[in-house]
This record gives structure tokens, sequence and C-alpha cells, in this order.
């Protein structure tokens, strides 16, 4: 199995990516798994729109850490003039070294409207938009993030790889779950191989179910893809990227950490997004969400799971910590409890008329507002 990857002018060892996760992959979280192992780090999906409309959010976004050499940005966009903009803004003044194009958000107010996992099914708008962004990019990088399509029914990925690169993208990754999916179920592998044998002149990246970085190698394997691309799998689990380190080096992968060992992580975790949000307040605040992914699968009791929920300070958070016993261990199979998103299946809903028209240009009115998804 080769574990080389390349993505334009970037090497990538190992062959793995951090999937953007709104409100999560920011600066603070990719610093975190990069001190773990090697990889492609993207930040948070950000709209092309609010990055040509100088947005407030946006710059928060966008931050990169001083370490980062690889910055890497995700765009969602419906228009090919407004992403062509946004790809040069990032890249000009936000520094970007790659710029990744979301194709697969199966969020209802999104693909209602004609966006996010809907648009591939409009394969000349979908054909345009990359050719826009690469063209914009010039040496930078662009590559395309997307699901199977719509539904069985409406499945996109194959045409929709072709014509990605047929119109410059360095790679395209598939989310191996369809739109009315969502998350649930079992990503369907056997399509990243598919993906894979049409796909011949780009690298191929899979995602979907990898828990365990035995799971990459298992993937990159049946499939043939040229890397894999991690979502869910390393919510409280930023050591899975030093596991993924291990596992494509040929090395025995560290068993599970002590719970002391998770607390130490998670004040680190805390700590970096006071620091890059320059509150604590709202560091904390941010932190909350992690502290149940923290504990997935730790025996620790509902009392302590609620008082991490609620933590305030970092003060507290050590007091917190400091009453759970360092010497727990996490049960088998705690590694491939599911974390974060378990929505699914959902009827799909998309404009009328829209399976009905793949070669329309016009690019759908109102989707190009900010969502989270992939």
């Amino acid at each position: 199995m080769t574990t080389e990857l390349r993505i334009g002018p970037i090497e990538v060892t190992p062959p793995v990516v951090l999937a953007p996760m709104a409100g999560v992959t920011n600066v603070a979280f990719r610093q975190l798994c990069r001190e773990y192992g090697g990889g492609i780090f993207v930040s948070e999906m950000q709209s092309a729109r609010s990055v040509v409309e100088n947005g407030a959010k946006v710059p928060g976004r966008l931050m990169f850490g001083r370490d980062e050499v690889n910055r890497s940005v995700q765009l969602y966009g419906v228009d090919p003039v407004t992403i062509a903009e946004a790809t040069k803004r990032v890249i000009g003044e936000y520094g970007a070294t790659h710029v990744d194009l979301n194709m697969g958000c199966p969020a209802p107010k999104v693909t209602r409207l004609g966006g996010g996992a809907a648009l591939p099914v409009r394969r000349l708008l979908f054909a345009r938009i990359v050719n826009a962004a690469v063209q914009a990019a010039g040496d930078v990088p662009v590559t395309v993030k997307m699901r199977m399509g719509l539904d069985d029914a409406t499945l996109t990925y194959l045409d929709s790889g072709i014509a990605a690169a047929e119109n410059g993208a360095a790679a395209v990754a598939l989310h191996a779950r369809t739109a009315e999916q969502h998350y649930s179920g079992h990503a369907d592998w056997s399509a990243i191989g598919k993906l894979k044998e049409a796909v011949t002149a780009i690298p191929v990246l899979g995602n979907g179910d990898i828990w365990e970085a035995g799971d990459a190698l298992a993937m990159m394997a049946q499939t043939g893809c040229d890397g894999v691309v991690v979502g869910r799998g390393c919510l409280g689990r930023p050591w899975l990227f030093r596991d993924l380190q291990s596992a494509f080096a040929g090395e025995p992968i560290a068993p599970a950490p002590l719970l002391g060992e998770v607390a130490a992580i998670m004040r680190r975790h805390a700590r970096l997004l006071v620091d890059s949000k320059q509150s604590e307040q709202l560091g904390l605040r941010d932190f909350r969400k992690h502290t149940g992914w923290y504990m997935t699968g730790y025996p620790v009791g509902s009392e302590r799971r609620r008082e991490l929920a609620q933590v305030s300070t970092l003060s507290e958070l050590a007091r917190i910590l400091e009453r759970i016993d360092p010497a727990i261990t996490l049960p088998p199979g705690g590694e491939r409890l599911t974390r974060g998103h378990t929505s699914g299946p959902k009827a799909v809903v998309v404009p009328e008329g829209w399976r009905d028209s793949f070669d329309d240009p016009t690019p759908p009115k109102g989707a190009d507002i900010y969502t989270s998804g992939g």
C-alpha cells in the first residue's frame, strides 16, 4: 500500500486530512491535532459570500497558527463568480495554501435551496464552480469534497469526480454516504473504490466511519484510495492522529490513554481556545461541547459529565478533573462509540424541478448561506 499523497505541491504525510467541521476545526483544535501527527488540517467551512462581503466572523474562522505551514480553507458557495473572488481573498488576505470546496452539505435548509449536496445534480454549474476556483487559485491547489448524491436514486459522485478532475481540481474526497443518509447507517466504502476506478488523474480520498487507525488502513486496502479524511472519529480524540501516524509507519499503535492523560489533553485544549479567543469566558463556552466527546466511553458518571458541560473557567475545569480517577481505562470498544452528528436518514428536499435540469448553469438563489455539514 502506498502512503505517498500529493495535493498539488503539498506532500501529505501520512495521507490524512482532518475534515472541516463547523465550530470544531478552529485554530486551537487544529494545533492540538497537529501536535500528535502529520497531515492536512482544514479550517471550519466558510461561506464564500461571507468572505466577499467581509463578514464579521470571517477573520475568526480563518485564523491560523504561526507554525501552520499548510493553511487549508474550505469554502462553500453556489456561484462561480463569488467562489472565484472568495478564493482570491482567502489566498491573498489570509495566506491559504489549499482551498477545498464543500459540495456535500446535507442540511435541509441548504439542499432545499439547491446548495450543498444538491448542487452536484446541476453538473454544468458544478463544473463551472470548480473551474472558477481553480483559475482564481493559480498555483494553490483546489480540492472538492462531496457525497455520493442526494439518495440512492440520484447518485452524482462519479460524474462529479470526473468533472472535478477535468476542471483542474488537485484531488477529490468522497464522504461515502448520500445526503438522505445524513450521518446514519454505514458509509459505503465500495463507492470510494468505484470513484477511484473512474478518476485516475488526481488523488481520490475516502471519508466515512474512520473511528480507529486500523479503519484508515482497511479503507485504503479495500478501495485503493490515495488517502483518508477523518471527521467525527477524532472528536474528543485528537490522539487519533498519533495512532494514524503509527499505523501508516507500520509501528505499534498505543493503547487508549488513561483518563488522567485525557484530563491533561482537555486542559491543554481549553487553554488553546482561551488564548485564541483572548477570552476565558468565550474559550470555555466553546470548550463545553468537547467535554462529552472526551468522556465518551469512560465510566465517569453523569454528575461529572454535567459539571464539565457547564464549566466556565480554567480553574473550575482543573478542579473537576482533579476529582476524576486518573487510572480509569477505556473499556474495549470505547474507541468506536459514535461522536458528533448521528441524525438521519432524512428525506432530501430540493427545489422544484431540480432533478430534471442537469445542465442548467444558473446559480440557485439564496443557497449561499453559511451552515455546517459535509
